[in-house]
């Protein structure tokens, strides 16, 4: 098994899976606490909106990616405020908007190419160096935030009230989490794909809630749940020459049936 790696994209596309894995659940956490688990799909239709214009102007399309993603992150929480009573309509709008916009720019650079394919649905080839740098700087940021603001962060998800009574900028933390959100999907759409980030961010954290006992004993379930799936399907999607997103999410999705299946075997031995 070790001869995949003598190959320079297979190192790349490993270096980006961790990132991945790690990154996804350590913003999952919170945006499963706040019930905000549909953000990650409408962030990454915006990222699409931003692909198809660097590919349909000429610029590097992960650029692109991150200013739609971070500026739907802002227009999210802005709408949030204008519809206080409906905050969900603030996802559908930009959701709506950003995958309008990708339709209409695809149609106009003349329909899908190699590349675009890639972007949506995750490729092992297509990660390049300017890619893990980007992926690396991103990573970086969202980690160290994650460990400078994660007890208030916590406190938010749970009491966001209390939190404010407490002196907590609750505004400026949720668009914060929002904007690292927008920066998780940018660095998960080369493995796992546009379509499929939301994924990440949910289903090891939803299989680390079943687990786990206290905040930070689930977010390192989660984070160890998203390194199996992610490097098993690396090398799956390698020998077996399928789409890496796909099987990365499929095996999400299975550690999760069998940590359910486990835990209501252990309920009825009780």
């Amino acid at each position: 098994m070790m001869e995949i790696f003598q190959y320079e994209f297979m190192q790349r596309a490993f270096i980006a899976g961790i990132m991945v894995a790690v990154t996804c659940p350590l913003i999952g956490i919170f945006i499963v606490l706040k019930r905000l688990s549909m953000i990650g799909d409408t962030l990454s239709h915006a990222s699409l909106a931003g692909i198809a214009a660097g590919m349909l102007w000429g610029f590097y399309p992960f650029w692109g990616a991150l200013a739609f993603s971070v500026g739907g992150a802002i227009a999210i929480e802005k709408l949030r405020k204008t519809f206080s009573k409906y905050e969900e309509i603030s996802n559908s709008i930009i959701l709506s908007a950003g995958i309008g916009l990708a339709v209409v720019m695809i149609g106009l650079a003349k329909g899908f190419n190699t590349d675009l394919m890639g972007y949506l649905f995750g490729s092992i080839a297509a990660v390049n160096s300017q890619d893990i740098y980007i992926m690396g700087a991103l990573s970086l940021i969202i980690i160290l935030s994650v460990i400078a603001l994660h007890k208030k962060l916590f406190y938010i998800a749970f009491d966001e009230e209390g939190a404010q009574i407490s002196g907590i900028p609750v505004g400026l933390l949720n668009l914060y989490l929002t904007v690292l959100t927008a920066l998780t999907v940018v660095v998960s759409m080369r493995i796992v794909g546009i379509f499929m980030v939301s994924s990440m961010l949910v289903i090891p954290v939803a299989a680390a809630i079943q687990v786990g006992t206290g905040f930070i004993k689930t977010m390192g379930l989660s984070v160890a749940f998203a390194l199996i799936s992610v490097i098993s399907g690396l090398i799956l999607s390698y020998y077996l020459d399928i789409a890496p997103g796909g099987t990365i999410v499929l095996l999400s999705v299975l550690i999760l049936l069998i940590v359910l299946f486990v835990k209501s075997v252990i309920k009825k031995e009780k």
